[in-house]
Parts: C-alpha cells; structure tokens; sequence
C-alpha cells in the first residue's frame, strides 16, 4: 500500500511534468513563430527602401500576415525596382546609398541628426533629428552659404553662459562706447567718434556679443551668412534639410547634426554631379 501510494504521488508529478513541458514548448513555438514575423516585417522594410520603394504601400497593407505569407511576399517583391535612380539613407548604419534598381552607383559614411533637445526659454524648443521617409532633392547648390536659424545663437548662448537678444534691421543698440546697426545689408558698429565698421559675415563660434548677451542679426545681413559650414556642395531637400558637407569631417558617422545628412566634403562633390533635382530620398 505504502509503495503504491509513493507511485500514485509520483504518477502526478510525472503528468504535472509533462504537462509543463509542453507548455513551455507551446510557448517557445508562439515565441519563436512571433519573432520570425517580427523579423520578416523589419526584412521587408529594409528591403523596400533598399530594393523596391514601389511597393511601400502594399508592404504596409500586409504587415498583418503570417510569417509564411510574410516570407512569401519578401520572395515576390523583392523583384524589379523602379529604373529611377534614388538616394537611400540609413540613419542606424550611418551610410548613404546612390542606386538605381539594385546596383548601387556610390556609397559613403554620413553623419545624422543628434535628437538632443534644446530649449530657449521664449525663444523655443527645438529637437535635432533627421526626418524619416521619402524627400526629394529640390535644389542644388554650390559652396552653399549657412543661414542659421535661431536655435543657433541659442546653443552658442548656452554654451558660453551668454543671454540672447534680437537685432532687427534699422534698430540700434547701445554698445557702451557706440552702437550696433544695420547698414547696406550689414551689420556695423558705429563708435561714438562717427567712424563705422562693419562685422562682416558670420563665423560659427564667433558671434557678435554685446552687454553679455550674443545678437540675432537680422535675415538678410551679411552676419547671418556662414561660409564652409556645409561644405562646398549641397542637396537640398526641403524645410531647411539637405545632403551636404561639411567643415568637420572628425563628425562623419556619428549622429551628432542638427538634423541634416553630413558628408566629407570629397564624397558630396563626386555624389553631386551624379544626382538630378527631383531625385527621390529615402531616410530611414
């Protein structure tokens, strides 16, 4: 009775064991069934923006399939690309593509956009990223001329201890021993002794510091033109980004802009006469 009653325990512990066991095996395939379609929806991504941008909508349409249909899909897609040739950018690897169908006509390093927050107080809030998804180059330009926006002077203000205050044309601001101005689309300082010079264009780290504070100037001056700060070509694609390069080369392959794609100054140039307005981008 005693030995029967031990098996009778240890019947169950078996069954409970074996009952565990494929459980546990149950939720190992749903884990692994999960993970497999997880991965063909990030394949098939990559592969759209790298191979088939036709088909983003379709690819969209679909996500909620199988990892077979999934799979499958990837094997009919992954066919003929539109013929027109287009920039892919990869923000993850930071590397630029210059393509048409599969054959890749260039590629190079980049540097992308930091996503650090930078708050002003009044004067804004302002987020450094590079936007995902389809852009198109608009304009080109060569040895392109930086207008900063605000966000600028902002973080040279941070970075000095400084405030910030605005100069709009025609204004003048006491300097203690003159004052500051515009004039003929500069802005100058004149000296209390009536001789007036001008400050010329911008130059990144040296902005104009009055009282403690850096100035704004006014669009449309020479002191809010800078020079070799996007390098000597630029793509532009729209709302203040482009593809262009730059004056700090150490930077290429980290994500340290402002928003904008950087390369070396030697690649954009031989990217450059390669790539007709209107080309597609797309950054992901």
């Amino acid at each position: 009775m005693g030995v029967s009653k031990i098996f009778s325990y240890g019947g169950k512990t078996v069954w409970m064991l074996i009952v565990g066991f494929i459980a546990a095996a149950i939720l190992s395939v749903m884990l692994l069934t999960k993970t497999a379609e997880l991965r063909y929806q990030r394949d098939v991504n990559r592969m759209v923006y790298n191979d088939n941008l036709g088909v983003l909508n379709e690819v969209k349409a679909k996500l909620g399939m199988t990892g077979d249909s999934l799979k499958a899909l990837m094997n009919e897609t992954a066919g003929e690309a539109t013929n027109q040739p287009y920039i892919v950018v990869s923000m993850a690897d930071h590397k630029l593509w210059y393509k048409q169908g599969k054959e890749v006509l260039f590629e190079a390093p980049v540097a992308t956009g930091s996503g650090k927050e930078l708050v002003g107080g009044s004067a804004g809030q302002w987020r450094f990223e590079t936007p995902r998804g389809r852009l198109t180059v608009k304009q080109k330009d060569e040895d392109p001329a930086w207008v900063p926006p605000d966000w600028h002077y902002v973080e040279q203000a941070h970075k000095k201890g400084l405030g910030i205050v605005h100069l709009d044309q025609g204004q003048s601001m006491s300097t203690g021993d003159g004052v500051l101005t515009t004039q003929n689309g500069e802005v100058v300082k004149r000296y209390s002794n009536g001789s007036t010079v001008s400050l010329g264009g911008g130059v990144e780290g040296k902005e104009i510091v009055v009282n403690g504070n850096i100035v704004i100037p006014p669009y449309g001056t020479t002191a809010r033109r800078y020079m070799g700060v996007l390098g000597t070509r630029r793509l532009e694609l729209g709302d203040g980004y482009g593809i262009h390069g730059t004056d700090h080369p150490e930077t290429i392959g980290q994500s340290v802009s402002h928003g904008c794609v950087r390369m070396r100054n030697e690649d954009i140039e031989r990217l450059y006469p390669m790539v007709a307005v209107g080309t597609p981008v797309y950054i992901y």
